[in-house]
C-alpha cells in the first residue's frame, strides 16, 4: 500500500499515550500496535529466563573414582618399582653367590612376573583406549574384558550372544522429530555396516598372519589383564610362602652376613606381597564399584543417555582414568562430559565424531544440564562452525551424526545470542536448506504409511526427521529479525519452506496419518508466519518475496478448505494471509485466488467449535477486514459472495461482532459508489451499532463508532429518525455519547488509536444539514474538546494499521483536516 499524503500539514506534539489495563486482555491484533519490549511469538529470547536448581555433573562420580584406582595403581607400581630395584641392587647384586638356590629362583621369578605385570599394565589403557575407539567394540568387548570372576565371564559371553534390543527412552518432542524409536542391535549393525575406508580400524588389525581371532587387536587388552591378575596372584603365593617359611638358606658362615641376608630377603619379600596386595586392592574396588555397585549404569542413568549411551560413559572414564595414570592423578578431575563430548566432534574419526554428537545431543535436550551446557557451545566459535558443517554431511552412515547436530543447533538457536552466532557462520542457511531436501520417493512412502496405518524405519522415512529440524532451527533463527532477512536473501530457501506447506485432502482429513507429516506442514507455516510479520524494510521485501512465489496462496487455500480438523494449522495459514495482506499486491493476489475468501468467511461463520478453537474464527475476521481494507476489487468480490446480511447479523454475536463491524465499515468505506444499492443493507443494522456506542467501551466502541460514521451515510433524514428511534436512543443522546468519548480519550490510547478520529467524523455527519444538532455539540463544548484532540494529536493516530510498534498505510485524511471541518461546521 502506498500511503496517501495528506493536503494540510499537520502539527504535531508528541505526548505520553495512555495504555489502560483491562481485566481481559485481547489477543495481538493488526488494528493495534504492540509494544516492542513484549516477547514476540516465536522468540528465542526473553527477559527473565528460569533458574534451574543446580545440579551437580554425574561424571564427577567417574572422576573421582578415577583419581581413587590412579592412587592404588601407582601406589603398586612405586612399590614395585621399589621392590625391583631393592632386587637387582641388593639381593642379585650383592648376594647373588650366597642366596640359597630355592630363594634365587623365587626372587627371579618374583621380578619377571612383576616386570610382565607392570609392563602389561602400562599398555591395558592404551589397548582399552583402542577398543573404546570403535563403536561396535565399545558395545560389545571392551569393558566386559575386564570383568575377572566367573560370574562376569559368563555375563560376558551372555551379552555378546544374547540380543542387544533394549529401547532407547524418548520423550514427546523426541517422538514428534522421529516418530520412531531407535534399539540397540539396530545401532550396532549400523555402525558395523559402515563402508570400508583407506584406513585400518584399530580394532580389526591382525597383527600376525593366519592368527584369526586370537591376535586381532582388540582382544589384546583381554590378555594384558588376565595376565596381570595372574602375575598378582602368583606373587602374592610366592611371596606368603617365603615369608611363611623363612627357610633361607644356611650357605653363609658369617652370622652378620646371614642377618643381613634374611633382612634383605623379608624387606623384598614384604615389598613384593605389598605390591601386589595394592593391586588386588584395586581390581577388588573397580569389581565392586564397576560391577556390583553398577557405577558407569548409574551414571549413564542420570545422564539420560540411554542403552546406547554406555559407550559414551565408558569412552569418558577410560580417558580420566589415563590421565590420571600417565600424569598427575588430578588430572583426571579436570575433565568434564560437555568439553569431552565437544573434543571428539571436533575428531576426525567418525566413531568419535558419533560418541560426541550423542553426548552433547542428549545433554542439550536434558532440561538439569542444557543450560551450561549450551553456554558452553555457545561460547566455542570451532564447535558451532563444527555442527554447522555436518548439516551439509550426506553419506547415510553419517546420518545419525547430522541429526544429532541439527538437533543441537536447533536447541542453541533458542537464546538470541546464540542465534546470532549460529548465523554469524558463513554458509549457515545453505547447510540449514540442505536439510529441507524434499525426496519425492518419500511422498509415496508416506502415503503406504497411511494406508497400511504402519510406522516404517527405513531411509525415504528418515528424510521427515531432518525436514522437520531444518524447520525447527529456522523457526527459532527467524525470532531475530536480522536473521529474518538473512533467511529471504539465502537463494532458493523460501521455495522450500513453501513446498513444505503443502498438504493433500485425505492429509488434512485422516486422523490417522503420520503426526509427521502434520508437524511438518505445522512447522514451515510457523516459519513463514514469523517471516511474513517481520517489521520495516526487512519484513515489507520478505512478504512480497512469499506472496510472489505461486504456491503459497494456494497451499494455504487447501489448508483452509479442507483442515477442519486441524484448526492449527487453519489458525497459522489464516495469520500469514493477515500478514501478507499489508501488501497491497499480496491483497490482490489473496482476493484474486478463487475460493480464498469463500473459506474465510467459512470458518468466520461456522459454529458449533470448542471454546478452544473459536480463536480460528476471530483470526479469519480480522484477515477478511485486512484484506477488505483500501481494495475495491476485494470489496466487491465479498459483495457477490452474498455474506452482508449474515455480516449484520453477527453485530449481535460477541464472537464476531469486532470482526463484522471492521469488516462492514471497509465495505462501506471502499466499495465505490457503484456499490451503493447493495450496501443499503447496512443500514438495517444502525440500531444495534447505536446501542453498542451507547452501551460498550474500549474496542467495540470504537468499531462501532468507526461503522457508524461509513454506515449513517447511506441514510436519508427521514430513515436517520426512524433508525434512532428504534434503537431506543435520540441524536441528542449519541452527540453526549461522543464528546464523552473525546473527554475519557484526552490522550491517544494504544488500544484503540482511531476512536477519537471516528468519533470526530460521526459527529461531523450529525451536523451536516442539522442545525439542531449543531447546537446540542455547541451546548456540550464541542470545540474545546476538539482544541485538546488538536493539542495531543500523536503519531498513533495518523495510521490505520501497524506492524508491531511501527505504523503503515497513514489516514487519506489527517485528523487535523477533520477537526477544522468540524469546527467550520460548530
Amino acid at each position: 500500500m502506498n500511503p496517501e499524503k495528506s493536503s494540510t500539514r499537520e502539527r504535531i506534539i508528541q505526548l505520553p499515550i495512555q495504555m489502560q489495563r483491562e481485566i481481559q486482555i485481547s489477543p495481538p491484533t493488526i488494528f493495534m500496535p504492540q509494544n516492542t519490549i513484549a516477547k514476540r511469538e516465536g522468540s528465542n529470547g526473553s527477559s527473565v529466563s528460569r533458574v534451574l536448581p543446580s545440579v551437580p555433573a554425574p561424571e564427577k562420580k567417574l572422576t573421582l573414582f578415577a583419581l581413587r584406582l590412579a592412587i592404588l595403581e601407582k601406589a603398586a607400581t612405586g612399590l614395585g618399582t621399589l621392590g625391583f630395584i631393592w632386587a637387582t641392587v641388593v639381593l642379585l647384586g650383592g648376594f647373588a653367590i650366597t642366596l640359597d638356590k630355592t630363594d634365587f629362583w623365587f626372587i627371579t621369578i618374583i621380578l619377571l612376573i612383576e616386570g610382565t605385570r607392570i609392563f602389561s599394565r602400562s599398555h591395558e589403557l592404551e589397548w582399552q583406549h583402542q577398543t573404546t575407539g570403535t563403536i561396535a567394540d565399545a558395545g560389545i568387548n571392551s569393558f566386559r574384558a575386564l570383568k575377572s570372576s566367573s560370574k562376569a565371564v559368563f555375563d560376558t559371553v551372555k551379552d555378546v550372544c544374547s540380543p542387544l534390543s533394549v529401547p532407547r527412552k524418548q520423550d514427546h518432542e523426541d517422538r514428534k522429530i522421529s516418530e520412531k524409536v531407535a534399539d540397540w542391535r539396530s545401532i550396532i549393525e549400523r555402525d558395523l555396516k559402515r563402508k570400508p575406508t583407506r584406513k585400518w580400524a584399530s580394532s580389526e588389525v591382525p597383527l600376525l598372519p593366519y592368527a584369526g581371532w586370537v591376535f586381532v587387536s582388540r582382544n589384546i587388552s583381554k590378555l594384558f589383564y588376565w595376565l596381570q591378575l595372574s602375575s598378582a596372584v602368583s606373587c602374592v603365593t610366592l611371596s606368603l610362602i617365603k615369608l611363611i617359611k623363612r627357610d633361607f638358606g644356611e650357605v653363609l658362615t658369617s652370622e652378620t652376613d646371614k642377618r643381613n641376608r634374611n633382612s634383605a630377603l623379608l624387606i623384598f619379600y614384604a615389598l613384593a606381597l605389598a605390591e601386589a596386595l595394592c593391586f588386588l586392592t584395586e581390581k577388588a574396588y573397580w569389581e565392586w564399584t564397576v560391577v556390583i555397585r553398577k557405577l558407569l549404569q548409574e551414571v549413564n542413568k542420570e545422564c539420560d543417555f540411554g542403552t546406547a549411551g554406555m559407550i559414551s560413559v565408558r569412552r569418558f572414564f577410560y580417558d580420566s582414568y589415563s590421565r590420571s595414570i600417565t600424569g598427575s592423578i588430578f588430572h583426571g578431575l579436570e575433565m568434564d562430559m560437555v568439553t569431552f563430548g565437544m573434543e571428539l566432534l571436533r575428531s576426525n574419526s567418525p566413531d568419535e565424531q558419533l560418541i560426541g554428537s550423542r553426548i552433547l545431543c542428549s545433554f542439550t535436550k536434558n532440561e538439569s544440564y542444557s543450560a551450561d551446557t549450551l553456554q558452553k557451545i555457545g561460547t566455542t566459535l570451532p564447535v558451532i562452525e563444527r555442527l554447522v558443517d555436518m548439516l551439509n554431511w550426506g553419506d547415510p552412515q553419517e546420518e545419525e551424526i547430522r541429526l544429532s547436530a541439527a538437533v543441537i543447533l536447533a536447541n542453541l538457536a533458542r537464546k538470541q545470542q546464540n542465534s546470532l552466532r549460529i548465523t554469524g557462520v558463513p554458509g549457515v542457511m545453505e547447510s540449514i536448506s540442505s536439510l529441507l531436501q524434499m525426496n519425492r520417493s518419500s511422498d509415496f512412502a508416506m502415503d503406504q504409511i497411511n494406508e497400511k496405518r504402519i510406522v516404517p524405519e527405513h531411509a525415504n522415512y528418515e528424510s521427515w526427521t531432518f525436514n522437520l529440524q531444518g524447520l525447527l532451527i529456522l523457526k527459532r533463527l527467524a525470532g531475530d529479525h536480522e536473521n529474518c532477512g538473512k533467511i529471504g536473501n539465502t537463494r532458493g530457501l523460501l521455495p522450500k519452506i513453501v513446498e513444505f506447506t503443502h498438504a493433500e485432502e485425505r492429509t488434512l482429513k485422516d486422523d490417522n496419518v503420520a503426526p509427521s507429516q502434520i508437524e511438518t506442514v505445522k512447522r514451515s507455516l510457523e516459519v513463514l508466519k514469523m517471516l511474513a510479520s517481520t517489521t520495516g524494510t526487512t519484513g515489507k521485501q520478505l512478504r512480497r518475496e512469499i506472496s510472489e512465489i505461486v504456491f503459497t496462496i494456494s497451499n494455504i487455500k487447501d489448508i483452509l478448505q479442507h483442515g477442519g480438523r486441524r484448526v492449527e494449522l487453519q489458525k497459522l495459514g489464516i495469520d500469514i494471509l493477515t500478514c501478507l495482506a499489508l501488501e497491497e499486491d499480496a491483497t490482490e493476489r489473496i482476493g484474486g485466488t478463487g475460493g480464498v475468501l469463500k473459506e474465510l468467511f467459512n470458518i468466520f461463520f461456522r459454529e458449533g467449535m470448542p471454546d478452544d478453537e473459536k480463536h480460528v474464527r476471530v483470526a479469519a475476521g480480522e484477515a477478511l477486514a485486512m484484506l477488505a481494507f483500501e481494495s475495491t476489487s476485494n470489496c466487491c468480490r465479498i459483495l457477490r459472495l452474498e455474506v452482508l446480511e449474515r455480516l449484520v447479523g453477527g453485530l449481535q454475536i460477541p464472537l464476531l461482532r469486532v470482526n463484522c463491524a471492521r469488516i462492514l465499515r471497509n465495505l462501506c468505506r471502499y466499495s465505490g459508489n457503484e456499490s451503493f444499492n447493495h450496501l443499503k443493507g447496512v443500514t438495517s443494522a444502525a440500531p444495534t451499532v447505536i446501542r453498542a456506542i451507547m452501551t460498550e467501551k474500549d474496542k467495540l466502541q470504537e468499531v462501532m463508532v468507526g461503522l457508524a460514521a461509513q454506515a449513517f451515510k447511506f441514510l436519508t433524514a427521514q430513515e436517520s429518525a426512524i433508525i434512532f428511534q428504534r434503537a431506543g436512543y435520540g441524536e441528542t443522546d449519541l452527540s453526549r455519547a461522543l464528546i464523552e468519548i473525546l473527554r475519557r480519550y484526552n490522550n491517544p490510547n494504544v488500544r484503540v488509536p482511531s476512536i477519537r478520529r471516528f468519533a470526530i467524523e460521526l459527529s461531523i455527519w450529525m451536523m451536516k444539514d442539522k442545525e439542531k444538532n449543531v447546537q446540542v455539540f455547541r451546548f456540550l463544548k464541542l470545540e474545546d474538546d476538539l482544541k485538546n484532540v488538536l493539542e495531543t494529536t500523536s503519531e498513533l493516530e495518523r495510521f490505520h494499521i501497524f506492524s508491531g510498534s511501527i505504523g503503515l498505510s497513514t489516514h487519506s485524511v489527517t485528523i487535523h483536516s477533520l477537526v477544522d471541518s468540524a469546527l467550520a461546521l460548530l
